[in-house]
């Protein structure tokens, strides 16, 4: 390198022939004995030498500019052209920005929700100060009867016991004591005929959620999103014991965990892991007699995968769906394709351009995956967080984010007909990315923000036979 930049050097500095031959150097001493050295070039007018700065000045920076250029593309000043031409490093490159605007959205979303919760403690807190100094109401004496029973009135129904007057002087004690055991009967009489509610235990409408049950937490960032199931019409070999467990996060999601139970799951030991042959996209899959149904990434196909043998039994595409972010929930995560099970078997919920983003439900047949039938309805999917199937009646959540949500509306395809609910639903942990009905059990199944929580169903009955 030193030799090839002496020589350009020597090239780009060297002076023209024809000065060479009227150029002379001289060596001599000076009158105090040091060498000196004496430099002359012939020219024209030999009284006077040429300006410094002059056209010879001005060519030799121009060289020296271009040789500087020259010394940079040799020690790697093109390196960033080198990248951009191989399309490798340009891939490597795109997908790094794109991360880093993934990572920059979060972090806006996250400033966002921190904002929101210091502005709510902010409240809070005034709220306390101002509660605190507030002085405390009069507390009312409880009556020494308050545990009997009063009527809507507010008076007490032994009151004309207690005020009857006595007749026969202080020797009827025991007059006294034997009408209040006779009123006491006749009272207790009266609540017992009350007739207790009975828990509807048919395939009846949805009438309340229960309070979310944590079971494990995944590990690491692909645990953030993700599906974990129970078979509610398990085959051999596996049990209806055995728990499934799928993180979704990443662009080539192929791991099925397998738990032997709900406690195995808590302490995070899988006893088998399955390899699926394509890969799965969404957290839309279900286990359905022994079979994973899950849809295939980047595409609307649908495929059967059975457990026992490892293999794919079906695959068929869904026809017209939307797929990889045409028509998702409102949290996004490519949920296009949502696939559901209840009483009634396999559903898929989903949309197409035709039905213009509202929601298509759509029932399967659990062998070939073919549509037996298929219902448009007027909910916008975007709007929605999530769905599920209930005894055949679709219900939709409102909000994937916020603590304190509801269960806001409800689908009977038999009938073609839809109506508002108000069902409260928590999501505990504030990102709930999927809900799944268990049929067998009674439960919802969900993914809220890296945990698996479960909720118990009370079903009521359905309106032509309340």
């Amino acid at each position: 390198m030193f030799l090839l930049l002496s020589m350009c050097l020597l090239a780009f500095l060297a002076p023209r022939g024809d000065a060479q031959d009227r150029a002379a150097l001289w060596r001599g001493n000076d009158r105090s004995g040091r060498c000196q050295y004496t430099f002359t070039v012939a020219s024209p007018a030999e009284a006077s030498c040429p300006r410094a700065g002059g056209p010879e000045v001005e060519a030799v920076k121009t060289r020296l500019s271009v040789l500087e250029a020259l010394v940079s593309r040799l020690t790697g000043g093109d390196a960033g052209a080198a990248a951009a031409a191989d399309p490798r490093l340009q891939e490597a490159l795109n997908r790094a920005v794109g991360e880093r605007n993934l990572l920059r959205g979060e972090k806006e979303r996250l400033e966002r929700e921190l904002g929101s919760l210091q502005r709510r403690l902010e409240e809070m807190l005034r709220e306390t100060e101002r509660l605190r100094s507030r002085p405390c109401p009069p507390q009312t004496p409880a009556l020494p009867d308050s545990g009997l029973m009063r009527p809507a009135g507010g008076l007490n129904p032994m009151s004309h016991l207690m005020t009857r007057p006595n007749r026969q002087g202080d020797s009827s004690s025991s007059l006294r004591d034997s009408v209040w055991q006779q009123g006491f009967q006749e009272l207790k009489a009266e609540v017992t005929e009350v007739p207790a509610p009975e828990e509807y235990t048919g395939c009846g409408v949805l009438a309340s959620v229960s309070e979310p049950v944590t079971h494990r937490k995944a590990d690491g960032i692909s645990g953030k999103y993700g599906v974990w199931m129970q078979d509610p019409e398990a085959v051999a070999p596996y049990g209806s014991d055995m728990v499934w467990r799928v993180d979704t996060v990443g662009s080539d999601v192929r791991q099925m965990f397998g738990y032997e139970d709900m406690e195995q799951l808590s302490k995070g030991f899988p006893t088998k892991v399955v390899l699926l042959p394509e890969p799965l996209e969404g957290t839309g899959a279900v286990l359905y007699r022994g079979s994973l149904y899950y849809q295939r990434r980047r595409s609307r196909t649908l495929i059967r995968f059975d457990l026992a043998s490892e293999t794919v039994a079906a695959r068929r595409d869904l026809p017209h769906a939307g797929f990889h972010g045409q028509f998702p929930y409102s949290w996004g995560g490519y949920t296009d394709i949502d696939l559901a099970v209840d009483e009634r078997g396999l559903w898929a919920v989903y949309s197409t351009s035709k039905a213009k983003g509202a929601v298509v439900l759509s029932r399967l047949d659990p062998h070939d995956l073919r549509v037996i039938k298929s219902w448009e309805t007027n909910i916008r999917k975007n709007s929605v967080a999530n769905a599920f199937l209930v005894c055949g009646r679709l219900y939709t959540v409102a909000s994937y984010a916020a603590a304190n949500t509801t269960v806001n509306y409800m689908y009977d395809p038999e009938s073609g007909r839809g109506r508002a609910l108000a069902v409260p639903f928590k999501n505990k942990y504030r990102y709930n990315s999927m809900i799944d009905y268990n049929p067998t059990q009674k439960k919802l199944f969900a993914w809220d923000n890296f945990h698996m929580v479960s909720y118990d169903l009370r079903l009521g009955r359905p309106p032509a036979e309340a």
